[in-house]
């Protein structure tokens, strides 16, 4: 079968965009150039757009809220700079999960990323592969704190109020033979912990699996980075867990700054 000529292929790919929707775009990436704004005559001859075109389009783009007009001069407005602001999330959460997946490849197990946000824990970021699967979530990570080295890391950096209103809402309760029987167990356990030290669960809340987590501060909020190993290698767990926190205090300040989502 004879395929159609580049050119003609160019051709339909071309009939199938939108040239007012092109012109209205290389109009905000020319007022974003732009620190002090600048006037629509100004924005027509450098985009190459005819200047009643300019006009219309400059004028929607204010409506919607993506420009600004100032003063004759147009600026981005509320709209585009809320596109500005997700696209620079969205790429500080992609750091994160490129670094996780480096940590995960360097160390040969699942990495695990969790905060403590508005009285909850967060599970921010899993990193696993097929050579390093991660602990199936059999019972919510949020309701089971008590049971899993990311969970007692968390509370471990907590005050004592704090702890207790987590363990009110949540209260601990038997998973596994090995898991912390009641709240008075977990505080007395927790109040042992150095507030920075690693903490290590050996099957507390999924059978085969054994897990540490260090902590970290990210502004005011307690946050973790996790490991786990099946429970038959459990010798690997706490020289990885010593390698992660040595990778840990070298990206720490670049590692905080995107986890701030």
């Amino acid at each position: 079968m004879q395929r159609p000529p580049a050119s003609a292929a160019r051709d339909t790919r071309s009939a199938t965009l939108i040239g007012s929707v092109q012109r209205a775009m290389r109009l905000l990436e020319t007022v974003a150039a732009h620190e002090y704004g600048a006037p629509a005559k100004q924005l027509a001859r450098e985009t190459g757009l005819a200047l009643p075109t300019a006009y219309h389009l400059l004028r929607t783009l204010v409506h919607e809220g993506y420009l600004r007009r100032d003063r004759g001069r147009f600026f981005l407005g509320a709209a585009a700079e809320r596109l500005s602001s997700s696209g620079a999330q969205q790429k500080r959460r992609s750091t994160v999960a490129d670094t996780l997946a480096h940590w995960r490849d360097s160390l040969g197990v699942p990495v695990y990323l969790a905060m403590y946000r508005h009285g909850e824990i967060e599970v921010m970021c899993v990193s696993a592969s097929r050579e390093a699967p991660a602990v199936e979530e059999w019972a919510d990570f949020r309701e089971t704190g008590h049971a899993h080295a990311v969970g007692q890391c968390l509370l471990s950096q907590l005050d004592e109020d704090a702890r207790r209103d987590h363990l009110s809402r949540y209260p601990a309760r038997s998973l596994t033979p090995y898991t912390v029987r009641d709240n008075d167990a977990l505080l007395r356990r927790l109040a042992r912990t150095g507030r920075m030290e690693p903490v290590v669960e050996r099957q507390e809340y999924a059978l085969g699996a054994v897990c540490a987590a260090i902590p970290i501060t990210v502004g005011t909020m307690a946050a973790t980075l996790a490991v786990s190993v099946p429970a038959h290698q459990a010798d690997r767990l706490m020289p990885v867990t010593q390698r992660l926190q040595g990778e840990v205090a070298r990206h720490l300040g670049a590692l905080t700054l995107s986890i701030s989502i």
